[in-house]
């Protein structure tokens, strides 16, 4: 299936690794020129050659989501781009810490990155997308915005709140032609999870393989996702066949959510 995504720009945030990384490679091999964007310069680097290799087009922008100048640096790169028909937006995950506990600087600080950061570069890119009449907003979230996940509070807390902007975006840019979706994962196997597992590990006393195998026999699928399979959704959701879904929070988590509703 063609997804109509060749000549497409995308700009995806949260790029150096994981599923940015993933999300990235899987809209450059769809024909789109994809930007990247992250703290780390030298790991997107590594990003866009590994798209360039593939035979795709890419390239780089630094970005700190929780710092506004570095954020306007991007905010400025959006209003000046010719187009942008695609944005995933996508933050790292904070520190794990259960509730009650977590310091106000804490908070204070990850809502800046998490929810503002965000929320500003979304607000940006809606202004191109309704000139052109083509947009799509995706947000990586996570499968604890339905269950919340133990000594992840931060992250329970404020990827939901992401999660109720998007849906209220969604209903006011959807007949621009402005899709707006969120993608959230349940345990794919990326550096965040292995970090997880370690400290669950750590503090259980037991071996790392032991807490990855317990996980594992807890997810119907019966293993952790590949990060590319995350990718493959993001992908569609940016289609233009995905051009009547909006306001989705969309599951890949191997069907460990039990939920019927979100």
């Amino acid at each position: 299936m063609d997804f109509g995504l060749k000549g497409r720009v995308a700009l995806v945030l949260g790029a150096s690794q994981g599923l940015g990384a993933a999300s990235a490679q899987a809209l450059a091999a769809e024909g789109a020129h994809v930007v990247v964007a992250a703290r780390r310069l030298d790991a997107l680097q590594t990003v866009v050659g590994d798209i360039v290799a593939a035979g795709g087009s890419a390239e780089a922008l630094q970005c700190d989501l929780g710092d506004a100048a570095s954020r306007k640096v991007v905010m400025d790169w959006i209003a000046q781009t010719p187009r942008l028909d695609i944005l995933v937006a996508n933050s790292g995950g904070p520190k794990p810490g259960p509730a009650p506990g977590i310091s106000s600087d804490t908070w204070r600080s990850e809502f800046e990155s998490m929810v503002v950061g965000l929320i500003e570069l979304i607000d940006a890119a809606v202004v191109p997308m309704r000139a052109a009449g083509f947009g799509r907003i995706l947000a990586i979230g996570s499968s604890g915005m339905s269950i919340p996940i133990p000594h992840l509070a931060v992250s329970n807390t404020l990827r939901s709140a992401v999660g109720g902007y998007m849906k209220s975006l969604a209903e006011q840019v959807a007949s621009d032609g402005i899709t707006c979706n969120m993608v959230l994962p349940g345990r794919i196997e990326t550096a965040r999870t292995q970090q997880i597992d370690a400290l669950t590990a750590q503090k259980l006393g037991v071996s790392v393989a032991e807490v990855h195998a317990k996980s594992a026999a807890s997810i119907p699928a019966g293993r952790y996702g590949q990060p590319q399979e995350l990718a493959a959704v993001v992908a569609f959701l940016a289609s233009e066949q995905a051009a009547y879904v909006t306001g989705s929070h969309v599951r890949v988590d191997g069907g460990f959510i039990r939920n019927i509703h979100t």
